[in-house]
């Protein structure tokens, strides 16, 4: 029965320690070179702002859903017109979920290590290719 109570009680801090790392993440949203800052819009209409990693493979920009946290990632599925501020410059791009082959090309080449797997809780990792859209300007 000790051994029980030792295990729950750190399961407990570990997902302490997942929700505390997933929290400062959220609230601090570290931006960077590395970084895009994405919008999405919400079912309600209101837009939100998400900074995510810059991911580039074959000529093609990508973000991933790599944290528990992810409602961007489900608003850009219900609506994939995304506005995506990219080195100052904001574009209009079309929000694409992949699959099968091109998930696990990005994935091998954009490989997560361990810390940060362990930090945010071993989440699943899904990707979203970004194609810009084109302007209606002439």
């Amino acid at each position: 029965m000790k051994v029980i109570k030792i295990i729950a009680i750190l399961l407990l801090v570990y997902v302490g320690i997942v929700a505390a790392f997933e929290s400062a993440l959220g609230y601090f949203q570290p931006a960077g070179q590395s970084t895009l800052v994405i919008s999405t819009t919400a079912e309600d209409g209101t837009a939100n702002d998400r900074v995510l990693a810059r991911i580039e493979s074959s000529g093609q920009l990508y973000v991933a859903a790599n944290h528990w946290p992810r409602a961007w990632y489900r608003q850009a599925l219900r609506n994939p017109n995304v506005q995506v501020s990219l080195d100052g410059e904001m574009t209009a791009y079309l929000a694409v979920p992949v699959t099968d082959e091109e998930h696990n090309r990005v994935d091998s080449e954009h490989g997560l290590g361990l810390v940060i797997r362990i930090l945010t809780g071993f989440p699943p990792r899904y990707f979203m290719r970004l194609d810009p859209l084109q302007s209606s300007q002439p």
